[in-house]
């Protein structure tokens, strides 16, 4: 009896999942060519089409996030600085989990699997003595005001990487190349002392609805919560990790994906990016050292993850739960889900994990066994912006620390306060966002 009913249960789930995905299909193909015919152009259409296929993505958000933790972070005969992060643990209906000899899958832990989480724990820790890990709890913060952002659940974000550049014209080569190559637009900008600070993406990045923004008049790309390439930039370093030609100076990270509309090579090329491969999809060296691909089709966010070398992916995937991040399905622009030469699948043993469905997420991908990963010194960080607890001090909200993960990569964390003080200072300064012009 209990094996039929669930065959039973199996097939009507089988089911539903046929018909949401034929009915997904034909509600896009309507909307394509209603809103193509009144003049919305295929923009619309596909956008459509993507929120069909993922539902709650036409405007970049965040999703629930799980785990909840407590860190302090020291900075050995410098100073103690602690930082409260507010993120959900995900629960798991027991009636749904995987049994295994009457006995649940979390319930079962093997000696690897306590060594994976021991060592992410003490990797999320980033100290010895002084790390400390609260269990989960119920946060109520939320982030910004756009209406995705309001769920109760959310308060982190991945919202972009930073990388640095060696002088005035490796800065330069990396805009022309971002905006020329790939159609990024500059967001924002700001020159403190000898730091110059650029950031790019596809449309604002505020967690609010912009106030020239109407429904549905605007494209969704004109909308807040979009992710960001921030490049910086330091007149007083001497070091030089990449130029042109050189190999990556580090295996840390294997590329940085975007899909765009279109992309144009003989820019990418003009500008100092240096082309590994284009059959189909192109790979490419940036300017500054930033291994990225780039795919043609269509994506809420072009900017859709970071791919990262492990040399355990179980231990990166601890850590990164640890930090909010859910193990999600891999995200697919175009609607051959990686079976044409267009778009590559899924790469093998590897885990994509976002702090939502609908945001910026980080690929796992098992390294090379014979090349242990080494970090790249021109990726500064991946930066989270997150909505603090209301235990977490001003002191701490201020100036969190930073964590590296098990590949050696920066997570730095920037509290939304700070992030929408900082965003709004910067975006004014330069006036309205600057559009890339194509040449």
């Amino acid at each position: 009896m209990g094996r039929m009913i669930g065959s039973r249960v199996g097939a009507g789930r089988m089911a539903s999942a046929v018909l949401t995905r034929l009915g997904a299909v034909s509600v896009a193909c309507f909307c394509f060519l209603t809103w193509g015919n009144h003049g919305y152009g295929y923009g619309y259409g596909c956008e459509a089409f993507v929120a069909q296929r993922h539902p709650m993505t036409l405007f970049r958000g965040v999703g629930s996030s799980p785990v909840v933790q407590q860190q302090v972070q020291v900075q050995v005969q410098v100073q103690l600085m602690s930082l409260s992060l507010s993120l959900h643990a995900r629960r798991t209906d027991p009636d749904e989990e995987e049994m295994e000899n009457g006995v649940t899958m979390t319930m079962k832990m093997t000696r690897r699997g306590i060594m994976n989480r021991a060592a992410a724990m003490a990797a999320t820790a980033a100290v010895t003595t002084f790390g400390i890990i609260m269990p989960p709890q119920e946060s109520l913060a939320a982030m910004g005001s756009l209406p995705e952002l309001s769920d109760p659940n959310t308060n982190a974000i991945l919202q972009g990487v930073t990388v640095s550049v060696a002088d005035l014209s490796q800065q330069e080569s990396m805009i022309q190349f971002l905006t020329q190559g790939f159609s990024f637009q500059i967001l924002r900008q700001q020159t403190t002392d000898s730091i110059t600070d650029t950031w790019l993406g596809f449309g604002p990045e505020q967690l609010s609805t912009p106030s020239d923004f109407v429904v549905p008049v605007s494209s969704f790309a004109k909308n807040g919560g979009h992710a960001s390439i921030h490049i910086r930039y330091d007149a007083k370093t001497m070091d030089a990790p990449y130029r042109k030609g050189d190999p990556v100076p580090g295996t840390s990270i294997a590329f940085l994906q975007v899909a765009v509309p279109a992309y144009r090579i003989s820019q990418m090329v003009a500008n100092g990016g240096n082309v590994l491969d284009a059959f189909g999809f192109v790979n490419v060296v940036s300017p500054c050292g930033l291994p990225m691909r780039g795919i043609v089709g269509i994506w809420p966010d072009p900017i859709m993850f970071v791919a990262i070398n492990c040399d355990n992916v179980a231990t990166s995937r601890d850590f990164y739960e640890n930090l909010g991040f859910q193990e999600q399905d891999y995200p697919y622009s175009r609607p051959s889900n990686g079976a044409g030469q267009f778009e590559p699948m899924q790469p093998l043993r590897s885990v994509y994990m976002a702090q939502s469905s609908n945001c910026m997420g980080v690929l796992l991908v098992p390294a090379e066994k014979r090349n242990k990963v080494k970090r790249n010194p021109i990726f500064q960080s991946m930066n989270i912006v997150y909505t603090p607890s209301s235990s977490t001090s001003s002191s701490s909200e201020s100036s969190p620390p930073s964590l590296v993960d098990p590949s050696g990569n920066t997570i730095s964390f920037m509290s939304t306060n700070t992030f929408e003080e900082l965003e709004f200072k910067t975006r004014t300064n330069t006036g309205a966002p600057k559009l890339a012009q194509n040449q």
